[in-house]
């Protein structure tokens, strides 16, 4: 555990590391680092910085974040906070971003974000997946490439994560045959679309309100994928208002059905949290398959 005064020089080296110049910590305000991550405001005397580092996490977390949110710039379509770079020094892992003031949101806060995820999903792959693997929390993400979507969304998201539920002991055999009774059906449920850049992660704890009044995107787990994971993991907790649907159809209309597909879709960020929290979450998982196979 570090002390103040090591913090402070932990700080000061990572800053140094990664913009090449020497920046003096005037003051720290701790903030949320999700459930692995110690996460920081740096106030500097040259302005202000985000920092998230830890001692214990995968040794790639950071940098496979750091690209996450580099592709999501390079789309283009909306805000997403500046990552200066990833390292390490001593034993802890960092990565180094912009600092975002959280301000009110804006009049048009929703129909903005709306639009601007539609911008994001006409970024578009010809094979979902991506050229590198990345984290969901803190589980592994596997996104190595396959020619179909619904075998994609089978093998490298459903069955990991039920896979890794009943190596936990979470789920008993009888969940399992249960649970391999929806693979069948879903090339009949899923619809074939264009393989769109995903956030990966979007519940509203991931989309915080800049400076400017707008969404900002933070935390992602891209990969190229069907478009409805994102939607559908926004209608999972909640938070978002119609007017952001609204103005998603108007810039990239959904195609019917939508409503129909959204619990199959998030049967894989239910799991997710099944592997991260525990067992509560089971039963929205029991739930959705017995809409589908019974």
């Amino acid at each position: 555990m570090m002390d103040g005064a090591s913090k402070t020089q932990f700080f000061e080296s990572a800053l140094f590391e990664s913009l090449g110049e020497e920046l003096q910590v005037k003051d720290i305000e701790f903030k949320s680092g999700g459930c692995i991550n110690n996460a920081v405001r740096l106030i500097t005397d040259k302005g202000s910085f985000f920092i998230k580092w830890n001692d214990h996490g995968e040794p790639d977390m950071f940098e496979k974040e750091f690209r996450g949110l580099e592709l999501l710039r390079k789309a283009g379509s909306g805000h997403v906070p500046q990552p200066f770079n990833h390292g390490q020094v001593g034993e802890s892992r960092y990565l180094l971003t912009e600092y975002l003031d959280s301000y009110r949101k804006d009049n048009r806060y929703w129909e903005n974000l709306g639009h601007n995820l539609a911008l994001l999903h006409r970024q578009t792959s010809d094979q979902p997946g991506l050229n590198f693997n990345n984290y969901i929390g803190r589980l592994p993400q596997n996104n190595e490439p396959l020619p179909d979507w619904v075998d994609f969304f089978i093998e490298r998201r459903l069955k990991v994560q039920a896979g890794l539920a009943r190596y936990n002991g979470l789920v008993d055999d009888a969940f399992m045959n249960r649970f391999k009774k929806i693979y069948p059906k879903l090339s009949e449920i899923l619809t074939d679309e264009s393989h769109s850049l995903l956030h990966g992660d979007l519940w509203s704890g991931n989309v915080m309100t800049g400076p400017d009044g707008e969404g900002w995107l933070i935390d992602p787990a891209v990969y190229y994928g069907n478009r409805e994971v994102d939607l559908g993991f926004t209608r999972l907790f909640g938070g978002f208002d119609q007017i952001f649907y609204d103005a998603y159809e108007e810039s990239y209309p959904t195609i019917t059905g939508l409503s129909e597909r959204i619990d199959i879709y998030n049967l894989y960020p239910l799991l997710v949290h099944v592997n991260l929290f525990g067992l509560s979450y089971l039963s929205g998982v029991e739930r959705i398959i017995t809409k589908y196979i019974e």
